[in-house]
This record gives C-alpha cells, sequence and structure tokens, in this order.
C-alpha cells in the first residue's frame, strides 16, 4: 500500500515539473516570436527606409543633371550677351564717328548738289532750286533732327536720280535769240532736251556747250509727237529727235 502511494506521488511529482517545463518552453517560444517579428518590423522599417533614400536619391542625381545642363546654356547664353555687348560697343564707337562725321558730309552733298543742279541742262530749274534751298536751310537748322536732315538731302539726290529715267514736258519762259518766248519743254531722261513754240513753228534744242537754246530743223513734228507721248495724249514709241552732247558736236 505505501509502496503504491509513493509511486503515485513520484508520478505526479514528475508530471508537475514537466508541466512546469513546457509552460517555461512555451513562453520562451512566444518571446522569441515577439522578438522576431519586432526585428522583422525593424528590418521591413528599414527598407522602406533605405527604397525612400534611393528614391530621394534618384531624384537629386536627376535635379543634379538638369542643373548642369541649365548652368551649361546660361554660360552659353552669358557668352554669347558678352559677344554681342562687345559688338554694340565697337558699334557705339562707330556711330559716334559717324555722327560727328555727318554735319561735314551733309554740307559736302549739299554743295556738291546746289552745283550739279545749276551746271545741268535748265529743266524745271526753279524746282530743282528751290529744293536745294530747303535742304541747305535744314542743314543749318538746329531744331531739324540729323535723321531728318539726311533723309531730306537723300531724297533730294534720290529726285535728281529719277530725272535720268523719266520723261516730261511741261509749259516755261525761256531766251530765245534774245527774246523771252513761252514754249512746251520736252525733257526725255537727260539724254535731250528740247523745246517747240506754242504754235509749233519752231523748234530747238539746249546746246549744253554754248549754254543756250539753240533752233534745229527736221525735228518739229518729233517734237511733238514727243509731247504728246509725254502728256499720255499718243502711245509711246520710238522718237527720232535731236541729241547734244556737251564737249560734242
Amino acid at each position: 500500500m505505501r509502496t503504491n502511494i509513493l509511486l503515485l506521488s513520484l508520478l505526479v511529482s514528475f508530471a508537475f515539473a514537466e508541466n512546469t517545463d513546457i509552460e517555461e518552453i512555451l513562453n520562451e517560444n512566444e518571446s522569441n516570436f515577439s522578438l522576431s517579428e519586432k526585428s522583422q518590423d525593424k528590418v521591413n522599417d528599414l527598407s522602406t527606409e533605405k527604397d525612400s533614400l534611393l528614391a530621394e536619391w534618384k531624384v537629386v542625381v536627376k535635379q543634379v543633371e538638369g542643373l548642369k545642363i541649365y548652368n551649361e546654356q546660361k554660360r552659353r547664353q552669358i557668352k554669347a550677351q558678352e559677344e554681342r555687348l562687345a559688338t554694340i560697343a565697337e558699334q557705339t564707337k562707330e556711330i559716334v564717328v559717324i555722327k560727328r562725321d555727318i554735319p561735314a558730309l551733309m554740307e559736302k552733298m549739299a554743295k556738291g548738289l546746289d552745283e550739279f543742279v545749276r551746271l545741268d541742262a535748265p529743266f524745271s530749274l526753279d524746282e530743282r532750286i528751290a529744293r536745294v534751298n530747303q535742304v541747305t536751310n535744314t542743314l543749318s537748322d538746329p531744331t531739324v533732327t540729323t535723321s531728318e536732315q539726311v533723309r531730306q538731302i537723300l531724297e533730294a539726290y534720290s529726285i535728281e536720280g529719277e530725272y535720268g529715267r523719266t520723261i516730261e514736258t511741261y509749259e516755261d519762259a525761256i531766251e530765245i535769240d534774245g527774246e523771252e518766248k513761252v514754249v512746251n519743254i520736252l525733257r526725255i531722261g537727260r539724254i535731250a532736251l528740247m523745246y517747240q513754240l506754242k504754235d509749233q513753228s519752231q523748234a530747238g534744242i539746249w546746246d549744253p556747250d554754248a549754254k543756250e537754246w539753240v533752233e534745229v530743223d527736221g525735228y518739229r513734228l518729233a517734237i511733238r509727237d514727243g509731247i504728246r507721248m509725254a502728256n499720255k495724249t499718243a502711245p509711246l514709241d520710238l522718237l527720232a529727235v535731236p541729241v547734244k552732247i556737251k564737249g560734242g558736236k
């Protein structure tokens, strides 16, 4: 009987001890699992942080590359602007020199134009001399800008140049054989300057050597037709007109 009781007591003690070890093992496992979860969370957090930092780094790298390109463009622009400024500075120096020389040049041009008109064939003489006087007065007027002075003198030269490419007729009073007579003038460019009396009874040409009007025979009809063409009352056609070249025969 005692032997059985002792055996039972041993079994109970053994069972109780074994149960205690199992609980400790389970508790330790649970603790280890918790630690493992925490470690994994840290790993996950670190991985996420790493990915975030990598993404930020890539963005920064792109920004740096973009800034490099931008800075290079700016350097080229600045260089181009500096070259442009240097060119402008050089041109400004040239403009200052030109502006300083313009008044003297315009005075010379006006004087040359006046001499040319007075030595040229006497067509539309009053109009042409008035234009030259207008240019001269403009050059001496301090209220007129330099650009306007240049415009007027260039315009005067341009008009004189056009005379060599046009045909015109007009009425004028000229001196023929010491007597003033009202005639029809016919100008064909600067090649020929002719006259015809109003009754078409006489015609003549300007002699640049003698500086006078001289009568010519055999051209009354041609000069009459030329006057009609200039007045646009007859179609343009070929004309045989007298031509007197300065220094020629």
